[in-house]
């Protein structure tokens, strides 16, 4: 997800419709929900004066947002950099821009819409459905390698390595690889700290590189020997008489690889740690197929794997009464929009159970994961077969989320059952 900023200062912001917090501040991104609840209680849509740019906290209105087709993920479409006061790339992350550059979460029509549809038929439901027996297998697997143990992290033993698995596998990329795609992964998202350092971008800009020359190297072998996997569908296939490039295809594997894994490990370990923590019987949450996948979806809305998503907006409007301009940064907070108490009833509460349940962790519009199907699936699998072989599961030490505000999800997270 590329790290869209405010390109203009905004001047003349009242003073009421301001808020402050760091998202560096530990207080802040181990619980930002207390912020949340101030600006429900005060003004939904309010200027975040770190970020320097309008964000929206209200289910109604970052539902919208999300659909609004006058905002879009680029600018450059529709605006020079002169005309936006927008700098040249940096030279020292042209490895990360490339990976970014095509990359279908940050593309708008027509280009997203071919890259899209190209994808889009390996993720829909009753294709992923066939991999319920995969997810099953490797989740028993992992647990397997540390029911002997007396604790572990879940992240690090069962979380990750599920979902880095099956999307390389997936893509056409071998299950071993997992580990290595994991780390070059974890070192670009990085990339979306707020007040990321010279050194991270340098990193991440590594890491990007080495990620390519891989796929590079995967890719130049398909051509030669065509497979069944993504991948050689990717490379084959044609849109109106036009193949991929290599840096499109290396672009949305890149992005399906990073973000095929990275929402998925936080919902998991923020969903076990949100079951454990409720004192709820496990064995009631995952008691049928309906209410496993309730289950889901509570731990999705209650404690989101991502918090902010920012748009552009594409030409001067207005929106909930606040005047932009072109080139202007929205953010939608999707982390306080699944705790808004004017949609939730007891919207801090963990309620697997509730007939109010809706989220919009996975987005809306042009850009609603395409992964989706695939992760609840992950989710359901997950969340099912670690209770049912650990009943006794408790959390062993207090927990901590990761000092990366917009990618909501626990350092680690040490368990044990006995």
């Amino acid at each position: 997800m590329a790290a869209i900023v405010q390109l203009k200062p905004i001047t003349g912001v009242p003073a009421a419709s301001s808020a402050s917090a760091n998202p560096r501040d530990p207080a802040f991104f181990q619980n930002p929900y207390a912020f949340y609840d101030a600006r429900h209680a005060n003004k939904p849509t309010f200027f975040w004066e770190e970020y320097g740019h309008w964000c929206c906290a209200g289910f109604k209105e970052v539902s919208a947002l999300l659909r609004d087709k006058r905002f879009g993920r680029e600018i450059l479409h529709v605006a020079t950099r002169e005309e936006l006061g927008m700098p040249e790339p940096k030279p020292h992350t042209a490895a990360f821009d490339l990976t970014e550059k095509y990359s279908l979460l940050n593309l708008e029509p027509p280009g997203h819409t071919r890259l899209r549809m190209l994808v889009n038929r390996a993720f829909v439901s009753r294709h992923v459905e066939q991999l319920r027996p995969r997810i099953v297998k490797l989740a028993n697997e992992m647990i397997d390698g540390f029911e002997g143990e007396d604790s572990v992290d879940i992240i690090k033993a069962f979380a990750a390595p599920i979902p880095a698995i099956v999307i390389a596998e997936m893509i056409g990329l071998p299950a071993e690889s997992a580990p290595q795609l994991l780390a070059w992964s974890n070192r670009m998202v990085a990339m979306y700290m707020y007040g990321v350092s010279h050194e991270t971008e340098l990193d991440a800009n590594q890491a990007s590189a080495d990620f390519m020359d891989y796929l590079r190297a995967i890719i130049a072998e398909r051509r030669k020997q065509p497979r069944e996997d993504l991948l050689t569908h990717m490379l084959t296939s044609d849109q109106g008489g036009e193949r991929l490039t290599d840096e499109e295809v290396m672009s949305t594997a890149i992005l399906l690889l990073n973000a095929g894994h990275e929402a998925t490990v936080h919902t998991t370990g923020n969903g076990v740690k949100s079951i454990l923590e409720s004192g709820i019987d496990p064995v009631t949450l995952f008691s049928s197929e309906e209410q496993t996948a309730a289950t889901v979806e509570e731990c999705l809305r209650f404690d989101a794997p991502l918090h902010m998503f920012t748009r552009y907006a594409l030409s001067d409007l207005e929106f909930d009464g606040i005047q932009m301009r072109k080139g202007d940064v929205i953010g939608l907070l999707l982390g306080a929009a699944n705790r808004d108490p004017a949609r939730f009833a007891n919207a801090n509460a963990f309620d697997p159970f509730r007939t109010d349940g809706a989220n919009v962790s996975f987005g809306a519009g042009i850009h609603f994961c395409i992964g989706a199907p695939l992760a609840r699936i992950e989710l359901q699998v997950a969340f099912s077969e670690l209770f049912r072989r650990l009943p006794k599961l408790r959390i062993a030490e207090a927990p901590r989320y990761n000092d990366v505000y917009h990618f909501h999800g626990l350092e680690k997270l040490m368990v044990s059952w006995k």
